[in-house]
């Protein structure tokens, strides 16, 4: 694990500390971990090239076995209503479709809430977490897969599966997506004052 810094990141909460691991058990896992001691910051983002146990939503399994490809969760600390959150798991999606649009102009779609698809098959997933204190949204870890080179796929998910490159033989920068998600949704929750 070491301490990164992501060069062109202009916010003040998302991404305050990141951390790198080149193989854990699960990025979600490990936000939950430290805010359980209480030794994290707010807007922290835990990156992994490898997830042992990395998790999908209904408790499914999200593969991150192979290098190279987007996994990352982070965690803000919002202390509002959750209804305010209600749509966000689809929102941080979009956001995702926008970028790799305007950037690769590659078109993704959202099977709402949190699946984003390309050419018909799952290339990514938003995972959304929350603790509540009373009627507020104490704290929310957000999990983020995206399959951006991946080319050999797990047996229950090869015929549902697939990557960015695998469709489209393009090779993202995914450090790039990851600085201007974090820099475009934190003016988003400035915007809706969460």
């Amino acid at each position: 694990m070491k301490k990164i810094k992501i060069e062109g990141l202009v916010t003040k909460i998302i991404g305050s500390e990141i951390y790198y691991y080149k193989k854990i058990d699960s990025t979600q896992k490990e936000i939950w971990r430290r805010i359980e001691s209480g030794k994290i910051k707010n807007g922290t983002i835990i990156i992994a090239d490898v997830q042992t146990e990395g998790i999908g939503t209904h408790g499914r399994t999200w593969y991150t076995s192979q290098e190279g490809n987007i996994a990352f969760s982070f965690t803000f600390f919002p202390n509002c209503k959750a209804e305010r959150l209600a749509n966000i798991t689809t929102e941080i999606a979009k956001q995702f479709v926008q970028i790799l649009y305007d950037f690769y102009q590659i078109k993704v779609d959202i099977k709402e809430p949190n699946d984003l698809i390309l050419h018909n098959k799952k290339i990514g997933g938003i995972l959304t977490e929350t603790k509540l204190c009373g009627e507020n949204v104490k704290e929310i870890v957000i999990g983020v897969g995206i399959n951006t080179i991946k080319r050999k796929f797990e047996e229950e998910i090869k015929d549902s599966a697939s990557s960015i490159y695998k469709e489209c033989k393009i090779k993202v920068d995914n450090k790039r997506i990851i600085k201007e998600f974090c820099n475009r949704f934190e003016r988003y929750l400035i915007k809706e004052r969460i």
